[in-house]
């Protein structure tokens, strides 16, 4: 095909055109809405570098699940700030931890949500690491016990999908021997495959208040650099029995997304994190870009790359945009 006989311009000159050759579609079914649930009452507190994102009691969560319920979203992901934190995160598997209690009210006021568990120990220690300290850095193998501890008491507490995002080696493995040994072979588990240390993530531990106290977390995170690494942890993380295989953060790592989504036949999940968020939330309040605009090209250009599923915290904005 050669100009001038082929135009590409023919098929690109009005929009029903354009609407019946799009080769790439958003939907509301496609997205999932990351919620903060914090200890106390009658709490509502918005995030400075997340406008529009807050903290919240569990009433408050409870009302917004029913608001993204109502937009046709079909799933929340829940990320918890306890009472109290120590060295072990005990709040993050105890019956009574914010998450489980969270969990129950939800299920009881808005039944038809699936609500997904964020399952990771950053938020319920004092030092912001996601395990157990040893030496300086994170023991693997014995934060694997509180990891399953933790999964198996959020599927206990009714969660419909739990989520790893700790990076453990073996951790998938784990939480899948505990829940089916518990009668929760049903419960699907949404990994974290890929996740890299990444800068998006600032704003999002001002929201989980889960900054480490000291170093950081490379050792565990994957390098920004490593492409093959990648599809390493994704096959490691099919052996041990995944059902969905998550990219965090999407933006950066759209090349990332498209190796796993030609590689692999499970579900693929993008993470479009905080730092993605903000960006765009700040250029647009200085109006150097179309926020709207921005936002679902994004979004879209995650589907593009081979997402199925996009966890966002624009996920209400672009379910009103597509209604």
């Amino acid at each position: 095909m050669f100009f001038p006989e082929y135009r590409g311009r023919r098929l690109r000159r009005n929009e029903n055109f354009r609407r019946m050759i799009r080769e790439t579609h958003l939907r509301v079914d496609d997205l999932i809405y990351p919620m903060f649930s914090a200890f106390g009452e009658n709490i509502k507190k918005e995030i400075p570098s997340m406008p529009g994102i807050y903290q919240q009691s569990i009433e408050n969560i409870v009302a917004e699940a029913k608001e993204v319920y109502d937009l046709g979203i079909p799933a929340v992901i829940l990320f918890g700030i306890p009472e109290f934190k120590d060295a072990v995160g005990q709040d993050a598997y105890s019956e009574t931890g914010i998450i489980q209690e969270t969990i129950r009210a939800i299920k009881k006021e808005v039944p038809e949500l699936t609500v997904i568990t964020d399952v990771c120990m950053c938020e319920y220690t004092d030092h912001g690491h996601c395990g157990i300290i040893k030496d300086g850095d994170v023991d693997n193998d014995e934060t694997l016990n509180l990891l399953a501890a933790e999964a198996l008491s959020h599927a206990r507490a009714g969660a419909d999908i739990v989520a790893p995002s700790d990076m453990m080696d073996g951790r998938v493995a784990a939480i899948r021997e505990i829940l089916d040994a518990n009668d929760f072979s049903h419960i699907p588990v949404m990994s974290y495959a890929v996740k890299y240390a990444s800068a998006y993530y600032g704003p999002f531990r001002d929201a989980a208040d889960s900054t480490p106290q000291f170093g950081d977390r490379r050792s565990y995170q994957m390098d920004p650099a490593n492409r093959m690494e990648a599809i390493r942890e994704a096959t490691l993380d099919v052996q041990e029995c995944a059902d969905f295989l998550m990219v965090k953060p999407a933006l950066a790592y759209l090349d990332i997304l498209r190796e796993l989504k030609d590689r692999f036949d499970l579900p693929l999940v993008a993470y479009n994190v905080s730092g993605e968020y903000s960006m765009v939330k700040a250029a647009a309040e200085k109006d150097w870009i179309d926020g709207d605009r921005v936002m679902m090209e994004t979004l879209l250009g995650m589907k593009r790359a081979g997402a199925d599923l996009i966890i966002t915290y624009h996920a209400k904005e672009a379910a009103r945009l597509l209604k």
